[in-house]
């Protein structure tokens, strides 16, 4: 059975940067995924597309088709005063090379690298960690097959919602979606 759309596929790979492994992920513990659902970058199902159980993949994503580049507006000085939890800024947490969950003027949920400490303020980085490298893929397509209608519906892990929230006036938000 090929790669395509809907199909159930366990890899394993090593990812590496500049020649460096950024992660390893083994045939123990496969990545597992559904093509075709929007969960991995689009140019890596790209490059996986009519593979079958037991063949090897060996390609390069740029920046562009990968985590971007690096966005120097992505990039913030802010006040150390914002890191205060009753007027206390936790020790160990201001540190280069922490990453904190922050919120934007909007709400919205990021992560941010601590870039650099300063008397006053802090530089943060919500850039991706691999945003403006090329990130290069070798591995094994371990097995392929067609996902069930409820792992099309939920997601293998049931990481897809099971309600819309109230966003379509559907009885079933599977007919929203």
């Amino acid at each position: 059975m090929k790669i395509e759309k809907n199909k159930v596929v366990s890899l394993s790979y090593v990812l590496s940067v500049d020649n460096d492994v950024v992660e390893t992920v083994t045939a123990e513990k496969p990545m597992n995924f559904i093509t075709g659902t929007g969960y991995l970058l689009p140019k890596f199902e790209d490059n996986l597309l009519d593979k079958k159980t037991g063949d090897a993949f060996e390609f390069v994503l740029n920046a562009s088709d990968a985590y971007g580049e690096v966005l120097p507006e992505a990039i913030v000085e802010l006040p150390k005063n914002l890191f205060e939890v009753d007027g206390v800024i936790e020790p160990d947490l201001l540190v280069a090379g922490n990453v904190l969950p922050m919120s934007d003027s909007d709400g919205n949920r990021l992560n941010g690298s601590i870039d650099e400490v300063r008397d006053t303020t802090v530089i943060m980085n919500f850039n991706h960690p691999l945003a403006g490298e090329a990130l290069h893929f070798k591995g094994t397509v371990l097995t392929v097959r067609d996902a069930t209608p409820d792992e099309l519906l939920y997601g293998l892990y049931g990481e897809r919602a099971q309600s819309c929230g109230g966003s379509c006036n559907a009885p079933d938000c599977s007919e929203c979606h």
